[in-house]
C-alpha cells in the first residue's frame, strides 16, 4: 500500500536533512504510528505521501502509483485517494458541517444524491447528525476534528494520513477521536498517523515507526513510544 525506498530528503534553502536514507512499507489494513520529538522529520515524512514535498533521493509508492514521478495534473488523483487530518482542522469557517463534508466530494464532480448518502453516513459515524447545520466556531474542539475525519473519510479513501489530530484536544476528547480512527481501520482503511502523544501509543499497541534527526531508529509490530 505504501513503498519508501531509501527516502532521503534534504531542504535545499538550510541544507537541513529531514530525513535520511529511510525505507518502510506499509501493507492494507495497517495501523502506524509515526513518532518522534519536534524535528524528527515526521512531517516530513507526511508531505512526501502527499507530494507536498518531493524527495531529494529515492522512491515512492502510494497505492501503486509513483509518488515523484506524478505530473502537477496527476497529483489531485493521488489525494482523492487520501483522506488527510491535521492538527488544525482546516475547516471552511464559512460554511456549515454538512457543507464542510460535502465540499470534498463536490470538487470531484460527485453526483448530488450520491453526496447526500455519503455525508449522512458519515456524520454518523462521528456522531454529528445533529449537528450539520452548525459552523466551525459553534463547535468545540472536539467537533471540529470530528467534522476534519468525516470530511477525510467522504470519498472512502484506502488510506488516511493523520498528523497529530490529536494535539489539539483534552485527554477525553482525543480517546473519542482514537475510537472514531480504530473503527475506521477495522472497516479496512490504512491509517498512517504522526503523534507525540505516547500514552495513545502505548495504550492501543499498533505498529510504531520512530524517526529521530531524520533516521529510523525503531520499527515494531505491538511498539511503545520509547524503547
Amino acid at each position: 500500500m505504501i513503498h519508501l525506498k531509501n527516502v532521503t530528503k534534504i531542504y535545499e534553502k538550510n541544507g537541513v536533512t529531514a530525513l535520511d536514507d529511510i525505507t518502510i512499507d506499509i501493507a492494507p489494513g495497517e495501523f502506524v504510528f509515526i513518532v518522534g520529538t519536534s524535528g524528527s522529520g515526521k512531517s516530513t515524512l507526511m508531505k512526501l505521501l502527499m507530494h507536498e514535498e518531493i524527495p531529494t533521493a529515492g522512491e515512492i509508492l502510494v497505492d501503486g502509483r509513483d509518488v515523484v514521478r506524478l505530473t502537477r495534473k496527476e497529483v489531485p488523483y493521488l489525494r482523492r485517494g487520501l483522506g488527510v487530518i491535521f492538527q488544525d482542522f482546516r475547516l471552511l469557517e464559512d460554511k456549515t458541517v454538512y457543507e464542510n463534508i460535502a465540499f470534498a466530494m463536490q470538487v470531484i464532480e460527485t453526483p448530488r444524491k450520491i453526496i447526500k448518502r455519503s455525508v449522512d453516513a458519515v456524520l454518523d459515524i462521528v456522531g454529528l447528525r445533529d449537528k450539520s447545520k452548525s459552523f466551525p466556531d459553534q463547535l468545540s474542539g472536539g467537533e471540529q476534528q470530528r467534522v476534519a475525519i468525516a470530511r477525510a473519510i467522504v470519498n472512502d479513501p484506502k488510506i488516511v494520513i493523520a498528523d497529530e489530530p490529536t494535539g489539539n484536544l483534552d485527554p477525553a476528547t482525543t480517546w473519542d477521536i482514537m475510537d472514531i480512527f480504530l473503527r475506521i481501520n477495522v472497516a479496512g482503511t490504512t491509517i498512517v498517523m504522526a503523534t507525540h502523544d505516547k500514552d495513545i501509543v502505548n495504550r492501543l499497541k499498533k505498529r510504531v515507526i520512530a524517526i529521530e534527526n531524520g533516521k529510523i531508529i525503531r520499527d515494531q509490530v505491538r511498539g511503545r513510544y520509547g524503547k
